[in-house]
């Protein structure tokens, strides 16, 4: 079951944010889509439980495509992400409608759809609900040449491409702790570049769930999105 850090801090959603633009089926979902069409890198952003009209992940997506990458960032929930206000449909429930397992299954035609354009090299990053559709991406052959994971639970480590995990401090559901296991594991397989990083002072969902007021936040979460974009520089260009 998911902690209630899954669930701080919600976005204001806005299905009109971004620069870039909506289209109505990339790979057969819904999806924010910005950067040059023709790149031959492509990088998949998989949202946490509210879904793809976040402005913050927008937002990352498109400084992510500033960058030279094609980006995509599809709407696993079909048009329902998690309402906290819904009584009727609290996060166990939601969850039942919605699970990673699913999201694994629906992002294996968003990566043939890129590899259709052209695309050479595909990175992908997850947040708490993504990290886990991610990483079931990076265990799967040939899909991936490189992985990040924010915010992630419940993992293993036989993944097939460059991982980074960048964590954070006072996460109750992936502690410190936790992430040391990981990287542990992750340095038994030689054949696979890995990254691992705690972030001190801040909790679940801090690199996209943030107050744009607060600069500690705010520095943060740029600090994160800066380890992102260098590893996905390092192994896909």
């Amino acid at each position: 079951m998911a902690s209630s850090q899954c669930c701080d801090n919600p976005p204001a959603l806005n299905p009109a944010c971004g620069k870039g633009k909506v289209v109505d089926s990339f790979g057969g979902l819904k999806a924010y889509v910005a950067g040059p069409e023709d790149s031959k890198a492509a990088v998949v952003l998989v949202a946490d439980v509210f879904g793809f009209e976040a402005p913050i992940l927008r937002n990352i997506a498109d400084k992510v495509a500033s960058s030279g990458y094609f980006v995509v960032v599809p709407d696993f929930f079909h048009g329902d992400p998690y309402v906290p206000e819904n009584a009727e449909k609290l996060i166990p429930v939601w969850l039942k409608s919605h699970t990673p397992e699913k999201g694994f299954e629906e992002a294996k035609p968003v990566i043939a759809a890129l590899k259709e354009k052209g695309v050479s090299a595909v990175g992908a990053a997850g947040y708490c609900w993504g990290a886990k559709v991610v990483v079931e991406l990076a265990k799967a052959n040939e899909l991936l040449q490189a992985a990040v994971l924010f915010f992630f639970s419940n993992i293993t480590p036989e993944v097939k491409c460059s991982i980074s995990i960048l964590g954070a401090e006072m996460d109750v559901r992936s502690p410190p702790e936790l992430v040391k296991q990981f990287e542990q594991a992750l340095s038994v397989n030689s054949g696979v570049g890995h990254f691992v990083k705690v972030f001190p002072g801040v909790a679940h969902g801090w690199s996209v769930r943030y107050s744009l007021d607060d600069a500690a936040a705010v520095k943060s979460a740029e600090e994160a999105f800066a380890d992102m974009l260098d590893w996905f520089n390092k192994n896909l260009k």
